[in-house]
């Protein structure tokens, strides 16, 4: 996973603007959260379900700003590699992935993007950040 200002797919690729960055703000800051699922020739054709949520240092929920009913930043979703013709057996298939976001935080805090896919999380899934204190 990467942090960047923009991305996008197309065609199957995916397009970065101002990737690679780990300390934002303060302020309203754009961010694409970019990922690539790298899948296996064994689990393609298979529904694969995930979720993307931000989290504080504390490990609480960051909630969307504005939300009456306290919702969390949070991205449900699912997604399923197709083996296309031709393709060798055992080739593993890319599915890349981004979602674009302005966030809204507390400055002077760390932050983390924890993704699970089928109910299961790994350390390795998460993509901490900071923001700036700031100024004053």
């Amino acid at each position: 996973m990467m942090l960047a200002d923009y991305a996008q797919i197309a065609d199957g690729k995916l397009f970065i603007c101002g990737g690679g960055w780990s300390t934002c703000g303060p302020g309203p800051t754009p961010c694409a959260v970019v990922a690539i699922f790298h899948v296996p020739w064994q689990e393609t054709d298979e529904k694969v379900s995930f979720a993307l949520r931000l989290i504080d240092e504390d490990g609480r929920a960051v909630m969307q700003p504005g939300a009456k009913d306290g919702l969390p930043l949070q991205v449900n979703g699912h997604f399923e590699a197709r083996r296309q013709p031709g393709m060798t057996p055992g080739t593993e298939i890319n599915v890349p992935m981004s979602f674009n976001i302005v966030l809204h935080l507390t400055p002077g805090r760390r932050y983390s993007w924890v993704l699970d896919m089928d109910g299961h999380a790994n350390d390795s899934w998460q993509l901490s950040f900071e923001t700036r204190q700031a100024a004053g």
